[in-house]
């Protein structure tokens, strides 16, 4: 078995080897979704035009170049990013993970969203530096952080909000005159099969969706499609930008003599995002484990299990399993479910005790909350209520 000599090297010259090592690996756990990073910035920081563009962090070189040439639409993108973080923990509030947020940095939800995945994603080149490893403790110290765990549920979720968030936000600017390159649909036009016709602004979801492909699939595409990764992400994107397709809504407006409608004009809008994050929660917990195959020359993602139909376009996709959320990791961001409150009057729901605490590891204990009660309607047009204080039961998971 060859052997291998110890090689002395100078102090400064171990130095830059252990940079150019943390270099190489921090551009390997390059994430899509770091751009969410700018749901962080103050309101002042200008987040558009070519100095601030290059400055942001959490954008691809792709990204940067979307937001040099039309930063106008960037304010949205930061809006989407606020969205995305108050839909994600909204709808998993109750869950082991909870969208819990990282305190720091650009990788909002931690490396549960992580980009690099496996060795199969990896070039030639860094597959030979990981084998070298083996004799070098220093550099798996650094390269570990590029092999973590590869694309879950979870992310699958997080990817396809993010990229319903920017084609709503991004069509709201739209509608409401603030981007000088888009306006109203108008080519909603004409009489429908109902009779009303057909008027108004009707919301431009076209362009909406458009800078979403633009904008949060070029992190996907820059890799190239023979990954099952970058597939996976690409599939959730869509069918996050079309459970708002598929959802949008229809408001009227009468017109005629006191109000007797002869004439009604309608025009599309989005449905509420909230709505959009009930949809694609259910898809989440619908969601197919898929791997990576080939039909003929073109790669596509394939059911694991063979008995299970081919996703729908509108379905989200994962390719591993996610892990139990359970137990503190703070190398992955995931603070565990100690200390969480749970309902401890129910097994079986997805906030039972039983569930989120991972077991019958829970206590309960008694607090005083302040609620509104007595509440009246005033007219016009108000409620009022009184503050009442009461007594109740509050259970946690043990620490």
């Amino acid at each position: 078995m060859p052997t291998v000599s110890p090689v002395n090297l100078s102090a400064p010259l171990l130095l830059l080897l252990l940079l150019l090592l943390l270099l190489l690996c921090t551009t390997h756990t390059t994430m899509a979704t770091n751009w969410l990073s700018l749901a962080r910035l103050p309101r002042s920081r200008a987040v558009s035009g070519a100095a601030p563009c290059a400055r942001l962090r959490g954008l691809t070189p792709g990204q940067v170049g979307v937001c040099r040439a039309r930063g106008e639409v960037m304010e949205s993108v930061r809006k989407a990013a606020e969205m995305v973080i108050e839909e994600c923990q909204h709808q998993f509030r109750n869950r082991r993970w909870n969208c819990s947020t990282t305190p720091r940095g650009i990788n909002v939800f931690g490396r549960v969203m992580n980009q690099g995945a496996s060795l199969a994603e990896m070039t030639q080149n860094n597959r030979r530096l990981l084998s070298f490893k083996t004799y070098n403790p220093c550099f798996f110290f650094f390269f570990r952080a590029a092999v973590v765990v590869p694309g879950t549920r979870e992310a699958a979720f997080v990817h396809a909000l993010s990229s319903a968030a920017v084609a709503v936000a991004v069509t709201r600017a739209c509608t409401r005159g603030e981007l000088e390159r888009c306006g109203c649909d108008r080519k909603v036009r004409g009489v429908s099969p109902e009779g009303f016709q057909w008027s108004g602004c009707s919301d431009n979801l076209s362009y909406g969706v458009a800078f979403s492909q633009a904008f949060v699939d070029e992190p996907e595409r820059a890799k190239g499609l023979s990954a099952g990764r970058p597939l996976m992400n690409l599939h959730n994107n869509e069918a996050g930008r079309k459970a708002i397709l598929h959802n949008m809504q229809v408001e009227c407006k009468c017109h005629g003599v006191s109000g007797s409608c002869e004439l009604k004009t309608c025009w599309k809008v989005m449905p509420p995002f909230k709505r959009v994050g009930v949809v694609l929660k259910e898809r989440f917990d619908g969601a197919t484990e898929v791997r990576l195959t080939r039909i003929g020359s073109r790669p596509a993602l394939l059911p694991r299990d063979p008995y299970v139909k081919p996703p729908a376009a509108r379905d989200l996709v994962y390719v591993a399993p996610s892990p139990d959320f359970c137990h503190l990791d703070p190398d992955n961001g995931i603070p565990g479910t100690a200390g969480r409150r749970c309902n401890g009057t129910s097994r079986l729901a997805p906030d039972g005790c039983e569930l989120v605490c991972c077991g019958p590891g829970y206590r309960a204990g008694r607090a005083e909350v302040v609620q509104r009660c007595s509440c009246k309607f005033s007219w016009c047009c108000s409620v009022r209520c009184q503050q009442c204080k009461n007594t109740v039961t509050i259970h946690t998971c043990r620490v």
